[in-house]
């Protein structure tokens, strides 16, 4: 066979696989606080019955180990979807000029700095 043969074969069977794999968002679903990495820098987490997409943004995308799902949003952004257990948590703007914060399911800005640091679990503006 030629390889431009097999190429075509390995695409089409690759479709096939993600058009008849897992959940998409909107899909329902029945175990809230559940995640699935639905692509590698995109996470679906079960919330209010229906799955929700969460942009994973950061170098290490998403990610699913130990039956755990791992999704680095640390180059998210204002207006980019949150988990329910981010809720009122904050984080760095990429840039380091910003925090931003989980509110309602969705990342709003909230201060503006200098610089933007995260010390354990507490993030704060320099001046």
């Amino acid at each position: 066979m030629n390889r431009s043969f097999l190429a075509l074969v390995s695409a089409v069977g690759s479709l096939l696989l993600t058009a008849c794999g897992g959940p998409g968002s909107g899909d329902d679903c029945d175990e809230p606080g559940s995640f699935i990495c639905q692509e590698s820098v995109l996470a679906l987490e079960c919330r209010s019955g229906k799955w929700r997409q969460l942009p994973c943004r950061g170098p290490l995308g998403c990610r699913e180990s130990d039956e755990a799902v791992r999704c680095d949003t640390s180059g998210n952004g204002p207006g980019d979807a949150c988990a329910a257990s981010a809720e009122g948590r904050g984080l760095c703007r990429q840039d380091g000029k910003a925090i931003l914060e989980c509110r309602e399911g969705i990342l709003v800005e909230t201060a503006s700095c200098t610089s933007c640091v995260v010390e354990d679990t507490e993030v704060s503006c320099q001046p």
